[in-house]
């Protein structure tokens, strides 16, 4: 069980909804943070408090984080789209980095000294080695992974002047629903992988462009490290107690990558039906392999559960069948 009040920025999004779910089943007191631009209320669980608030209004950040007794905050509030970030760079290091260093800064004045990000592997480019580390060459390709970059720093100085503790989680591809099936993957629009799959195969939307089948692998087309979702929450929790030791930066995947291909032959397994796609032009910027290296974590003591590709889509898949218009709002 975990004790403690507990505030979650973005817990009505994918990930944050799953850490929240997380940390209501251990009898934590969570408080959720989120705008709904892109969260769901329906993905709240009705134990957790919620707060309709944006992160740019410091009043009501504040506001909040003087009630008291918090134990940590779980960042995962932020915009996402790495080809929306290159048409609107400046919002996306408004939003996201100067957002993030508002509520670094007020709980510095604040008091409260645990801190989890929910970063990126959008932080690296073509690796210099295969899976990555997490010591791995930064440099950015995007405003939103420059966004993500810039409050690590902020937090690197927030722990050196500060004495704040902090976890960067850098994710590679979040995957995958609830077992029990009570939250899954509802973006709008949608751009991760596996639900666009899903929903060629259910129908539901044009045949899946697959963006280049010429790159250097084994079946010419991208190769990326699929996490499922709930062993991410697993991860964020498992920092949480390691902030006791001290500040942590680690990959999260499952170490193991998965092509395009072997995606769309994963959900033909687990749906039994036929995924339409045709093969288009590679986008600019998509590397042909990003593979985590997850050694700092899984030395911490995690392990990731979920691990097989066909049990990630399965959960997913489950998921969107049961949920066609996703949570409804």
């Amino acid at each position: 069980m975990m004790t403690g009040r507990f505030l979650v920025t973005g817990g009505a999004g994918y990930v944050g909804s799953h850490l929240v779910a997380a940390l209501v089943d251990q009898g934590a007191s969570v408080t959720v943070m989120d705008n709904f631009r892109t969260g769901h209320r329906a993905a709240v669980p009705p134990q957790a408090r919620l707060v309709a608030a944006d992160l740019a209004d410091v009043e009501q950040i504040d506001a909040v984080l003087a009630e008291g007794g918090w134990q940590a905050v779980f960042h995962f509030a932020a915009l996402s789209q790495v080809g929306e970030s290159m048409r609107m760079p400046m919002r996306y290091l408004l939003d996201n980095a100067a957002n993030g260093m508002r509520l670094i800064d007020s709980c510095i004045r604040h008091g409260v000294m645990r801190f989890v990000l929910s970063s990126t592997a959008a932080l690296f480019n073509e690796p210099g080695e295969a899976p990555i580390p997490e010591d791995g060459r930064i440099d950015p390709q995007s405003a939103y992974g420059d966004s993500k970059w810039m409050i690590e720093r902020a937090l690197h100085w927030a722990g050196q002047v500060h004495g704040m503790r902090y976890a960067c989680l850098r994710y590679f591809n979040a995957a995958g629903a609830d077992p029990a099936g009570r939250l899954g993957e509802d973006h709008r629009p949608e751009s991760h992988l596996i639900p666009l799959v899903i929903d060629a195969a259910l129908d539901r939307r044009p045949a899946l462009e697959v963006y280049g089948d010429d790159y250097p692998t084994p079946d010419g087309t991208c190769i990326r490290d699929y996490i499922h979702v709930s062993d991410l929450a697993t991860a964020h929790l498992l920092a949480l107690e390691h902030l006791d030791r001290g500040s942590v930066v680690w990959n999260l995947g499952n170490g193991a990558g998965h092509s395009v291909r072997q995606v769309i032959a994963a959900v033909e397994r687990v749906s039994g039906l036929t995924v339409p796609h045709r093969i288009a032009p590679r986008r600019p910027g998509d590397a042909a392999v990003l593979v985590a290296s997850s050694r700092r974590a899984q030395e911490a003591g995690w392990k990731p559960v979920h691990a097989a590709l066909d049990e990630i889509v399965s959960t997913a898949f489950a998921w969107r069948k049961a949920h066609p218009s996703g949570y409804g709002d």
